[in-house]
């Protein structure tokens, strides 16, 4: 057996495919490789959303997922099917059915979740990108960890047919490659024409996201956007929230919260499935969510969502830490984690309650951690992060 074998066979699920589907024998992806998280209907499999009693009273897809069918028409093989967190409940990549994927690039240290095996898989070199979904961060963060290029596309312009929800308002689904070339070749199969094209005019750096790093991820950060100046927009300095970004992650958290029990409540209590660590309490926080508390952050949201998209006119672009910190230890305490959930809710949430596009670029390392840097676009500016990606290639690979 390959030595690597263990490395990456740890990103799938013990369900995985029979044999790879192959796609077509021509297309824009011919010839590349593709794995997807453990939500995408496959016709004749079932899914398991992160739980064996899920996928044991799950039903066969008959068809696949709208987004699994694009790619394969497009030329792409699917190889296997990738662990994900529990319902896709966590931001940590841990699974406590399934195991954990190993992160390639931090071994020891969390994958991210909840795309953990799509991105696992990508960085380990089992295939040449994947798709995953990104809720709260589940494609950011996994992307960051990994030293991947990853992308939360603008909200609905990715089909969502056969693909299992989570919290609606905020679903999107996603994908991971580890070069840029195939990161934008993806997104011209999969995002749909919805597009508004603009030539990048401004760039405004998140102060106060920037203060939620680390000190040494901040500084590193910075320095990127200082070598990359000649590939960027003008820059200006600003906050996004001045009201700390605490009053969106609450109505982000209440509103996920309810919607979930909305998708999976029913699930829970009829099959009363044995739930991991952290998610359980997750999902018991979800069950007493009321709807009167629900509509109260929904308002938060519409406020929220109208004040970022005051500020993110197209051709205007955020610049900001992915996550607050490297990957973290996999054995840290529940209150480690849960310091960390909060932590990482408060850079997540400014895309996500805007429905905007959000990008990863693995920019670099420090102490050998993958480092990312994130850019936020207006919606339906998907491709002009792509192009981005692309142009600031060059510069990524920073280390400290």
């Amino acid at each position: 057996m390959s030595l690597i074998s263990p490395l990456y066979r740890s990103a799938f699920v013990p369900h995985d495919l029979a044999e790879p589907i192959v796609g077509a024998t021509s297309g824009p992806l011919a010839g590349l490789t593709a794995a997807v998280k453990d939500m995408y209907d496959i016709a004749g499999y079932r899914i398991s959303s992160g739980n064996p009693t899920f996928l044991e009273t799950c039903p066969t897809a008959t068809r696949n997922a709208g987004a699994i069918q694009r790619i394969l028409d497009a030329g792409a093989t699917v190889i296997g099917k990738t662990i994900c967190d529990e319902f896709f409940f966590s931001v940590t990549g841990a699974n406590a059915h399934y195991g954990t994927p190993v992160n390639p690039r931090a071994p020891g240290r969390l994958p991210g979740g909840s795309s953990s095996g799509s991105a696992s898989a990508v960085a380990s070199g089992a295939c040449d990108f994947a798709l995953g979904s990104d809720t709260g961060g589940s494609v950011r963060i996994p992307a960051s960890f990994n030293g991947l290029y990853g992308l939360r596309p603008t909200l609905d312009r990715i089909d969502l047919s056969g693909v299992q929800a989570m919290a609606p308002s905020f679903d999107v689904p996603g994908w991971f490659a580890a070069t840029p070339g195939v990161f934008r070749k993806v997104g011209a199969v999969v995002l749909d024409q919805r597009r508004t094209p603009a030539r990048l005019e401004r760039m405004i750096a998140l102060e106060d996201a920037f203060a939620e790093a680390d000190e040494d991820i901040a500084d590193l950060l910075h320095s990127a956007l200082e070598f990359m100046t000649d590939d960027l927009p003008p820059v200006m300095h600003a906050r996004i929230s001045l009201e700390g970004f605490d009053p969106w992650r609450e109505a982000f958290r209440t509103i996920q919260g309810y919607e979930v029990w909305e998708t999976f409540g029913d699930f829970v209590t009829r099959q009363r499935p044995a739930i991991g660590p952290g998610v359980r309490e997750r999902i018991e926080f979800s069950a007493r969510v009321s709807e009167a508390e629900a509509q109260a952050a929904r308002r938060v949201h519409a406020q929220a969502r109208d004040h970022i998209l005051q500020t993110v006119k197209p051709g205007t672009i955020l610049a900001l830490p992915t996550a607050p910190c490297a990957a973290p230890l996999i054995d840290g305490t529940p209150e480690d984690m849960d310091k960390f959930r909060t932590r990482v809710m408060r850079l997540t949430c400014t895309a996500g309650m805007a429905g905007l596009p959000q990008m990863n670029l693995p920019i670099g390392t420090l102490g050998g951690l993958p480092v990312g840097l994130s850019f936020i676009g207006w919606p339906g500016g998907d491709e002009v992060l792509l192009d981005l990606a692309c142009e600031l290639s060059r510069h990524c690979g920073m280390a400290a």
